[in-house]
């Protein structure tokens, strides 16, 4: 069979894999400008608006949990087209939704479905690397899905110029169609049925529901699988903080016109990523292992918090807070790669289950972070600040406490699907 050469087709692998992880910030970025016109055109109130992007952020959290643990069990590919398939068709149903309750109930199942993308991709990756090479893989990861947190609110923007929000969820559907076809084209099954967790066939789905509590009290039972669960769901609470309050800080309190606060979100969108290659690069090539990444990370995001607290407190202002968050955003940006490389490196027959409670934990604990930044109702910029800074410390100190009592021999290591995962022949890229 002929095909485009190796190079080329591990580029449309990762660019598919980095587009699904980016359904999250595209699934909820996008949609952040049409809240208004939701509103009016559906004669609701805010509150009830605001479920429809809670419903969302739900769905993704605990998509994350089903889709990892039941991919361990019937392989990658199939549900990830489904998963793109299955978004596609419900954003679609969102453009048609007649009122708010069946949006808030559509936007739950395009949450859900468009997790499975966003667990499945780390998985994918975890399936065909190891070591440095997976931080690497990792780090191409959120190269990609990293543009999608810069662009998604020009694009919804833009949008709205041109056509309502139902347009918006137009677009989204056709972006799951586009997925759903680069799967099918760019990305092969990655777990062989021998590594696979017992229950493949017919009756996998309930067998891989089955195991899920199962998978999930093995992981949490690796300290170093816990020191980075922990270490990445509280870095990104604090860059969840961070995009939550911004808006109503930069803009409310300090003034900052639309523009300029675009300018701030994309600048920053582009040091997130950019440490991200860093850590990938220098992880991979030896010079750093991710463990110390990891703490470099979060000591970078302590040090950025602080700076935001001290912008909130005193009369800096702005001038403290603004190169706070982009220090804040770079600490994490070595967090994410590295914790993620870590928690999957030891234990490949369950990396969807170790994928999905890294995802779940950034949603859910990200998530809290919201109304405890909403308490100074956009006035003041303490509770950003103080939520940053806790979020920061909390993920240093959990992460040295408990990585420094985990043993240095993973606990699964005599996991016969990881060794059948090892003899494994990899896909081809040809």
């Amino acid at each position: 069979m002929s095909g485009p050469p190796g190079r080329l087709r591990r580029v449309a692998r990762t660019a598919v894999l980095g587009g699904l992880t980016g359904v999250a910030p595209l699934s909820i970025d996008t949609y952040l400008p049409a809240l208004p016109g939701v509103t009016r055109d559906l004669r609701a109130s805010a509150p009830l608006v605001a479920l429809t992007l809670t419903a969302v952020v739900v769905g993704l959290a605990v998509g994350q949990l089903v889709a990892g643990p039941l991919s361990d069990v019937l392989g990658r590919r199939g549900p990830l087209l489904a998963g793109a398939v299955g978004f596609a068709v419900l954003s679609g149903a969102c453009a048609l939704a007649p009122d708010v309750g069946t949006l808030v109930v559509l936007r739950l199942g395009q949450g859900l479905l468009g997790a499975v993308g966003i667990v499945l991709a780390r998985a994918v990756v975890r399936d065909l690397y190891d070591g440095p090479a997976a931080a690497r893989g990792f780090a191409a990861l959120m190269l990609v899905s990293g543009v999608a947190p810069i662009v998604a609110p020009v694009v919804g923007g833009q949008l709205l110029r041109v056509t309502s929000w139902r347009g918006v969820f137009v677009v989204l559907a056709v972006l799951g169609a586009v997925l759903a076809v680069g799967v099918l084209a760019a990305v092969p099954e990655t777990l062989p049925r021998a590594a696979r967790a017992r229950g493949d066939g017919a009756g996998g789905a309930a067998a891989g529901l089955r195991t899920t509590a199962t998978a999930f009290r093995i992981l949490l039972a690796d300290r170093r699988v816990l020191a980075c669960v922990s270490a990445a769901g509280l870095g990104f609470a604090a860059m969840f903080a961070y995009i939550s309050g911004s808006t109503f800080v930069l803009q409310g309190l300090y003034g900052l016109s639309p523009q300029a606060f675009s300018g701030v979100f994309a600048v920053n969108s582009v040091g997130i990523v950019a440490a991200t290659q860093v850590a990938g690069r220098l992880v991979a090539a030896g010079r750093l292992a991710p463990a110390r990444a990891v703490a470099i990370g979060l000591v970078t995001a302590c040090t950025g918090s602080t700076a935001v607290l001290v912008g909130a407190l005193t009369p800096a202002g702005p001038w403290a807070l603004v190169p706070g968050l982009f220090v804040t955003v770079c600490g994490v940006g070595f967090v994410l790669p590295s914790a993620t490389t870590l928690a999957l490196a030891g234990h490949p027959s369950r990396a969807g289950s170790a994928s999905a409670l890294l995802g779940t934990s950034q949603f859910l604990v990200g998530g809290f972070t919201s109304p405890l930044v909403g308490i100074g109702g956009g006035r003041s910029a303490v509770p950003m600040g103080t939520t940053m800074v806790v979020a920061a410390v909390l993920g240093l100190v959990v992460f040295a406490l408990v990585w420094r009592r985990a043993p240095s021999v993973d606990p699964d290591a005599p996991d016969p699907a990881g060794s059948a995962r090892a003899t494994a022949v990899q896909p081809s890229d040809n």
